[in-house]
């Protein structure tokens, strides 16, 4: 698609639309009356901008209207600093250049640009208003970009005030850049929603870094003011399966491939089905793999208002009874061919409902009766047809996610609809989806990641093609070359698992590869790139947070920088709507730009708390900041990066020892892949705790990594000696393919003796 209809609408007001560099206000409020002829805008905050005296706005830049929405908002003539490359656009940089706008080239030279921003800070000295676009280029993704450093000057010393600003609503309308290659978008309306956020201003002497901040936080108060507009998840499903119903939605390899009619009417009717089994207000548990059947329960659980709860099955028999007692679950819906294949034991205390038998007993006036309702009733009747006592609110619990248990007992996490609904819209935001997109979904149901990826799909109507055992490189593959997938979300374990056995060929089609559950380690995401001609992206979350946090985001199997969005070793940019700080772990004091400290992360999508423990919520959330326990740093250009969890540290002589640091350090010395090494911690009398190494390694690796570690930089505390390391037969992993750190660390109090390295 050309340019936007909206585009060419506004062409011949051009002359009014910068009206608001000229002091005359008749001008001005004719530009307020034409833009809300195409905008329905709302403003909040405005008594934040001073009636008189020098201000600096700095907005989000995200869309080519902008600064058509701050005129028709503000009630002072403009001055603008803009990027050269809208100066020197044909379409409107005469105009520009003729009302005086100052070009800043961000590829110059540092003295360059500030020629440029000295005319700004001349402005603001005499007491004028003006707009710096501190991010330079349009972004393309909706995200907040970095700031230019020229920028952080121009306020400095005129006692101007810097008032940050967000404009909500407009990205993805009919002005925005929505792919990378700048190609536009027709608006979903005839008139387009947006609103300007002006935050409280911040002294001429505020850091880069801290407006930046600013800015961010005013974005996560905008998504939260977006509540009222949003629909549960089932709303989005029956949305876009009534969109192209004859679409294939689903694929696996025992019931073949179902269309998207069919989906949303199986999806009916098994909602109909459980409500003779059970009682209404009571939670769903469900024992199945990924699967068209497991999807199929996702979309019913919703439409009947039920809270879903799947079962860690890699948990054993006793994490999945401590999930089931935590829910207070009495009946499981449950496979046979799943549990025989999978040799699983059933928690004790509950009733097992057989969806094989479930399903036989939805005869053929159920089916019709479902079809039917699939494309004729509205969301809200379907709701009461499928036996939901009162409409679902974006309150509700849609799902509890139980954590592995791997450091005690398992956690239940109560996600609702707002908190996975703004998840899914930021990610979508982030990452351009196609109309033919595929999502390979390997995780399984009970995992945040897995569970977040199926209404991923069903919400924005992205194909599904479901395999039960991520492990199975070989069906992974063949899956994924037959299928024409699209989308890859998987584990770093799982990634350099199917560099080694699957195919170039077979990943071919794929577009997307993202790696989330634990760090994605650079000889993991070179290997699968050299591989495969893709470059994995990493994801950062939380169970807690819905669970994305964090994605980078580059072009698919573009190698340029520019292109990629992102910087490697870093989790990318937080998703719009989150706001992120970084902390000192010990006293909560916020850390300047580039210094390691507790990350906290705040939302819509984070939980309200931890199902049942008031106790262990209160540990984690404050003022609605969640406390992750990652230990993270956020550079200028508020690019994340990971550094470890705070319980894969030890206090070693009184310092702080990362196991994920050593661990990588041990990996690329060996160039073994991941996980080779494990690193853990047990008490020692004399310093306070003492490095164990688990190992997997043969001999020759094993020799790599001890003669590599000092090559590798790392201070000397920080190095494993030679009888630190045993072998053992296998590293400690849950079935998400992250460390089993329970397991890990009983492990490292008892070694195998006879596996240890004896020292030379």
């Amino acid at each position: 698609m050309g340019t936007s209809a909206y585009w060419w609408l506004c062409v011949p007001l051009l002359p009014l639309v910068l009206a608001f560099c000229l002091p005359s206000e008749p001008l001005r409020g004719l530009l307020r009356w034409l833009v809300r002829l195409v905008f329905r805008l709302r403003v909040e905050g405005l008594e934040h901008v001073p009636r008189a005296g020098g201000a600096l706005l700095v907005p989000n830049h995200v869309d080519l209207v902008d600064l058509l929405l701050l005129a028709a908002a503000l009630k002072r003539p403009l001055r603008v600093v803009a990027p050269l490359e809208a100066v020197e656009d044909p379409r409107i940089g005469p105009l520009l250049r003729w009302l005086g706008v100052v070009a800043v080239d961000e590829r110059a030279p540092l003295k360059a640009q500030l020629r440029g921003l000295r005319r700004a800070r001349a402005w603001l000295e005499r007491g004028e208003l003006v707009c710096v676009l501190a991010g330079g280029e349009l972004g393309r993704k909706g995200l907040l970009l970095p700031f230019q450093r020229g920028t952080e000057g121009i306020a400095r010393n005129t006692g101007a005030r810097v008032v940050p600003v967000w404009c909500a609503r407009v990205w993805s309308g009919g002005f925005s850049g929505t792919r990378q290659d700048g190609v536009w978008k027709l608006p979903e309306g005839l008139r387009q929603d947006a609103r300007l956020w002006f935050g409280q201003p911040l002294s001429d002497s505020s850091g880069l870094h801290e407006a930046r901040r600013a800015v961010a936080d005013l974005g996560e108060l905008a998504w939260r003011a977006e509540e009222g507009r949003r629909r549960p998840l089932h709303h989005g499903f029956v949305a876009s399966m009534r969109r192209r119903p004859f679409a294939r939605a689903a694929s696996d390899p025992q019931r073949g491939r179902v269309r998207r009619y069919e989906l949303l009417a199986g999806a009916i009717a098994l909602a109909r089905a459980l409500r003779a089994r059970w009682k209404d207000g009571e939670a769903l548990g469900v024992l199945l793999p990924p699967s068209i059947g497991g999807i199929v329960v996702q979309a019913a659980a919703a439409l009947s208002g039920r809270v879903v709860v799947n079962l860690n099955y890699t948990a054993g028999a006793a994490g999945m009874a401590s999930a089931a007692r935590q829910a207070n679950l009495t009946k499981v819906l449950a496979s046979r061919v799943f549990l025989a294949k999978a040799r699983l034991e059933v928690p004790p205390g509950v009733d097992l409902v057989w969806a094989e038998d479930l399903a036989k007993g939805i005869g053929t006036p159920q089916r019709l009766v479902a079809l039917a309702a699939a494309f004729l009733l509205p969301t809200r009747t379907l709701e009461r047809l499928c036996g939901a006592p009162r409409a679902p609110s974006m309150d509700d619990v849609a799902t509890i996610i139980f954590s592995s248990g791997s450091t005690g007992e398992p956690k239940g996490v109560p996600l609702s609809h707002k908190n996975l609904d703004a998840n899914l819209a930021g990610v979508a935001q982030v990452v351009h989806l196609e109309t033919d997109d595929r999502l390979l979904l390997i995780l399984p149901l009970f995992h945040s990641f897995g569970y977040f990826a199926t209404w991923f799909a069903l919400v924005h109507g992205v194909g599904l093609d479901c395999h039960a055992n991520p492990l199975d490189a070989d069906t992974v593959g063949r899956i994924v070359e037959d299928e024409r997938t699209t989308i890859l979300i998987a584990t770093p374990t799982f990634l350099s698992l199917y560099t080694k056995k699957v195919e170039p060929r077979s990943f071919k089609s794929l577009r997307i590869a993202l790696a989330g559950a634990e760090r994605l380690t650079e000889p993991v995401a070179d290997a699968f790139e050299d591989r495969f001609g893709l470059p994995p992206i990493e994801g950062y979350g939380a169970t807690e947070c819905a669970p994305v946090v964090a994605v980078s985001v580059p072009s698919a199997r573009d190698p340029s920088p520019a292109a990629r969005h992102w910087r490697r070793g870093s989790v990318g940019h937080p998703l719009p709507g989150i706001a992120v700080r970084v902390v000192d772990p010990d006293d909560g004091t916020p850390l300047p730009a580039g210094q390691a400290g507790m990350l906290l992360v705040k939302g819509a999508n984070v939980m309200a708390g931890y199902h049942g423990r008031p106790d262990l919520s209160a540990e984690v959330l404050s003022e609605g900041w969640y406390r992750t326990g990652d230990i993270a740093r956020l550079d200028l250009d508020g690019y994340i990066w990971i550094t470890d969890r705070l319980s894969r540290f030890s206090k070693i002589a009184g310092e702080m020892v990362p196991h994920g640091r050593i661990e990588e350090a041990l990996h690329a010395s060996a160039g073994a892949a991941y996980p080779t090494f494990a690193v853990a911690a047990v008490p020692d009398e004399r310093k306070g705790e003492r490095l164990v190494v688990l190992h997997v390694a043969d001999d020759a690796q094993l020799e790599a990594a001890l003669a590599g570690l000092a090559a590798q930089g790392l201070p000397n505390l920080w190095i494993p000696r030679r009888e630190q390391f045993h072998r053992v037969d296998a590293i400690p992993v849950l079935g998400t393919g992250k460390l089993d750190l329970r397991g890990l660390k009983a492990l490292a109090k008892d070694p195998p003796k006879s596996a240890s390295v004896k020292s030379t």
